[in-house]
Parts: structure tokens; C-alpha cells; sequence
């Protein structure tokens, strides 16, 4: 008797009327609104303007989607063009299917056009938006859950997911590698949030950081899984993906910083000029205070130096009229000295 586990969810679809709503499409949108959200805030700190992850994010996301669907169909063909199969099953994204390599590489040539468009460097933009991508990821991997997919090799761990029976998947007790990854995801994102503020990394490091990170992860979870896929010497496709990438993400850490080294100063233009601004509007205000101050004191001196001239007006009248009647009290006193005598 198995004594603890995970439960798998007996449906991944509740249907509100006519409507359904999937747990794959929800962990997916949580997971986009999260990365946009993140990736705002850190652009915003590296100067920035508010709103500019999200317009890029227009192109980015729907070029991600099918970049990741087109690579998942790509590399397991046999599921939807096998005799017995049908193709068109190769459009329902909603029952599960995305490729990581393919959303990325798809979508950072979105996320290029909408970088282009408004004359923003495209690495600036990607290391803003790394540990969002990262949490995303980790969000996602929860449709994987919903839709019972994308388990390990069977296991008795306490913390092994229980698979219910059904197409092309028989009941029993796996490694939960959604939920390895999704916890590695979060690592990385860290990982990524912290390098970043500790090195100060720029010019695409930090996304190519977060590449290396998550390459580092992917390829033993992905080891670990049995669900069908194409092998190369022993290995599944998506190992060798993943070495490849680590390499190639490593190589540009090192000669990025060699070549340019440090962290973009502008990474928006127009949010540079508007703080231009800003500072000139500030400035003139600055200066028209000055000359305001400047006339109120000559203003202040003036008034002053007239009320000086009116006072020394009136001492100079006060002493001419005083001198004549002291004159003529010393003569009546000196004419009443004199009757006296007599």
C-alpha cells in the first residue's frame, strides 16, 4: 500500500457551459503575466520605461507559442503524420506540447521585430526579462500536471505522482519531473535575479546565464523521463539539445565579457531623453526662481535705499530749524543778564 504520493487531477478541463477551461492554457497565461509583470520591474530599474516589456511581449509571446509548437512537432512527428494519426491533432496546443527550445528561439525573433520597433537593444530587453522567463517556466510545467504527461521512470519515493490510466499511459506511481523542473525553474530564476545584482550584468549575460542554468537542469530531468522521444547515441534528442545550448550559452558569458564588458548605461533612448527633459524643465524652473529671488531683493533693495534717502531728508530739516531758536534763546538770556547788572 502506497502510503503517500501526489495526486494526479481527473480531469485537466472544467467546462463553464459551452466553454472549456484547461489547466494547460491557465499555467501557460499565469505563467506569460508573471514574466511581463517581472520583467517590467527590472526594466523600469535599468532605466526603463514602464509598459515597454509588455508591447515587446505583443511579438515575443505569440512567436514563442509556435516556435514551442512547431519544435514539438517537429521532433515527435510520428505523433500526429504515423499511419493511423491525424495530422490535424498537431494544432490542438490546449491538450499539451510546447517545445522550450523552439518558444525561446522563435521568440526572441518577436521579441527582435518588437525591440527594432521602438530602437531598444535586444540583449538589454532579454537580460530584463531572463528570471521572468524562468518563473514562467516553472508555472507551466503545472499543465503537465493537469494533463498527466511528461512523468519520469516509476518510483516508490513518498513523493512519487500518481499517473491514472489512460491513452497512451498506464496507471501507476513516477517521478514528478514537471515538478522537478518547475522547483529547478525557480532556482534558476533566483539564481539569475541574484547574479545579476551581485555582477552587474549586462549586454545578454544574464539571459545567457539563465540558458546555461536551466540547460544544466533540463538535462538530467530529461533523462529521467519516459515518455516517447528520439535517441542519438543512447540519449534522448533533448539531452543533446541541452549540453549543446549549455556550451554555447557558457561560450557567450565569456567572451561577452571580454568584449563588452560592464552593463548598458541607456537601454531606451526615449526613456533617456524624457529624464533630459525632465532635468532641463527642472533647470528653467530652477533659473526663473533665481531671477524672481534676484528681483525681489534688488526690489527690496531699492525701496530701502529710498526710505534712507527720505529719513536723511527730514534730519536735515529738523537740525536747520533748530538752530535758529536756540540762537535766539541765548540772546533773550544774555539781554536779561545785562538789565540785571544795571
Amino acid at each position: 500500500m502506497d502510503l503517500a504520493y501526489i495526486p494526479s487531477p481527473s480531469t485537466g478541463v472544467i467546462h463553464l457551459g459551452p466553454i472549456p477551461l484547461r489547466g494547460y492554457a491557465f499555467c501557460i497565461i499565469i505563467g506569460v503575466f508573471v514574466a511581463v509583470w517581472l520583467g517590467n520591474k527590472r526594466w523600469i530599474a535599468r532605466g526603463g520605461t514602464a509598459g515597454t516589456v509588455a508591447d515587446i511581449a505583443v511579438w515575443a509571446v505569440p512567436f514563442g507559442l509556435v516556435g514551442g509548437r512547431l519544435y514539438h512537432v517537429i521532433t515527435d512527428y510520428q505523433l500526429y503524420f504515423s499511419e493511423g494519426e491525424d495530422w490535424v491533432d498537431a494544432f490542438k496546443i490546449w491538450e499539451g506540447g510546447l517545445g522550450i527550445w523552439g518558444a525561446i528561439a522563435l521568440g526572441a525573433v518577436g521579441a527582435w521585430i518588437g525591440c527594432r520597433r521602438r530602437g531598444i537593444p535586444l540583449p538589454a530587453y532579454a537580460d530584463a526579462i531572463a528570471p521572468g522567463i524562468a518563473l514562467a517556466q516553472a508555472i507551466g510545467r503545472w499543465g503537465n500536471w493537469f494533463n498527466q504527461e511528461l512523468y519520469g521512470k516509476p518510483t516508490d519515493l513518498p513523493w512519487a505522482l500518481k499517473i491514472t490510466a489512460g491513452a497512451n499511459r498506464e496507471a501507476g506511481l513516477y517521478h514528478p519531473t514537471f515538478l522537478y523542473e518547475s522547483l529547478w525553474c525557480i532556482g534558476v530564476a533566483l539564481l539569475v535575479i541574484w547574479a545579476d545584482r551581485r555582477f552587474k550584468l549586462g549586454h545578454g549575460r544574464a539571459f545567457a546565464l539563465y540558458v546555461a542554468a536551466y540547460c544544466a537542469g533540463r538535462a538530467w530531468i530529461e533523462y529521467m523521463r519516459v515518455d516517447e522521444a528520439h535517441h542519438i547515441l543512447g540519449l534522448r534528442l533533448n539531452v543533446w539539445t541541452a549540453i549543446i545550448v549549455f556550451v554555447l550559452a557558457v561560450v557567450y558569458i565569456v567572451v561577452s565579457s571580454k568584449v563588452r564588458p560592464g552593463r548598458e548605461e541607456i537601454v531606451e533612448p526615449k526613456a533617456d531623453k524624457g529624464d533630459k527633459a525632465d532635468k532641463a524643465d527642472k533647470g528653467d524652473k530652477a533659473d526663473e526662481a533665481d531671477k524672481a529671488e534676484g528681483a525681489d531683493k534688488a526690489e527690496d533693495a531699492d525701496k530701502a535705499e529710498k526710505a534712507g534717502d527720505a529719513d536723511g531728508a527730514s534730519g536735515d530739516a529738523d537740525g536747520e530749524g533748530d538752530a535758529p531758536a536756540d540762537g535766539a534763546a541765548k540772546d533773550g538770556a544774555g539781554n536779561g543778564a545785562g538789565a540785571g547788572g544795571r
